[in-house]
């Protein structure tokens, strides 16, 4: 039934003016709107609500992540601004931080200024 809409994606902010910067400025996302409620982006055609919240619950797991086609070439964009991939113990992760999974994807992690998980992963 859902197979004909568009997606929209939420993540949770404190701090609007810094969601601004991080997800329009360092990943270059369009900034669509902003009103009471949200920051919105979109994300390659897909709506990406920042929303506005007194207090962000951090999961323990990603909450956003792009397929990329060239994951080193990523990473290395993101390290330009600053953004460095999380370490994970026990993870087996390159010099970059990218991790080969299993079915061989490679994926690497990083946080947006709330600590909200995020991801880049090359199939």
């Amino acid at each position: 039934m859902f197979g004909t809409f568009d997606l929209i994606a939420f993540v949770a902010t404190r701090d609007a003016s810094r969601a601004k910067m991080f997800y329009g400025g360092t990943l270059g996302l369009e900034l669509i709107s902003e009103d009471p409620f949200a920051v919105v982006f979109d994300a390659h055609g897909t709506m990406l609500r920042v929303a506005k919240v007194a207090e962000v619950t951090v999961a323990k797991y990603t909450v956003l992540g792009w397929r990329v086609s060239d994951i080193e070439a990523a990473a290395a964009e993101l390290r330009k601004t600053g953004v460095e991939l999380e370490r994970f113990p026990g993870m087996n992760q390159d010099d970059l931080g990218i991790w080969k999974s299993p079915g061989g994807a490679r994926i690497g992690w990083f946080k947006d200024p709330d600590g909200n998980t995020l991801s880049i992963t090359q199939f």
